[in-house]
């Protein structure tokens, strides 16, 4: 891992009317526009999606890093974020994050240990942590068999 602090740039290009067309150095451009709740036609990526990915997306990569460094053996883990849009005193913003978890571990592993892992991933995952809205977990960890 690189040294603190990090930057990540990206751009959003567009005309008058159409898609938005974002871009990052080395990654492939992506489409974007209104979702449906503001109008749009909701078959493209939004902000509003976006960001609810980055807590999904988030939450799995510190798992890895979480599990790795405890040496836990899991087979699949699954995150659904339900990101709660209202309006309250007058600004529009994001007010609760619904996080679920489905975890599926070896049969015979510690399901308490895999709790407390994904408890941990919860609590130091860096995009929640950069938001103000409300977290909400909720989990499940399943042994394959």
């Amino acid at each position: 891992m690189q040294e603190y602090p990090h930057h990540y740039v990206v751009s959003a290009d567009a005309a008058e009317e159409g898609v938005i067309a974002v871009s990052s150095d080395r990654l492939e451009t992506l489409d974007s526009l209104a979702p449906e709740e503001f109008g749009g036609p909701g078959d493209l990526w939004s902000p509003e999606t976006f960001l609810v990915a980055a807590v999904a997306d988030c939450f799995i990569l510190t798992f890895r890093a979480v599990a790795r460094g405890a040496r836990f053996d899991w087979n699949a883990l699954r995150c659904e974020v339900d990101g709660v849009l209202d309006r309250v005193d007058r600004v529009t913003r994001f007010t609760d994050f619904h996080i679920r978890v489905t975890l599926h571990v070896p049969d015979g592993a510690d399901e308490h240990k895999a709790a407390r892992l994904i408890e941990k991933s919860e609590h130091v995952c860096l995009v929640t942590n950069s938001l103000n809205g409300e977290k909400h977990l909720s989990y499940t960890v399943l042994s394959d068999d």
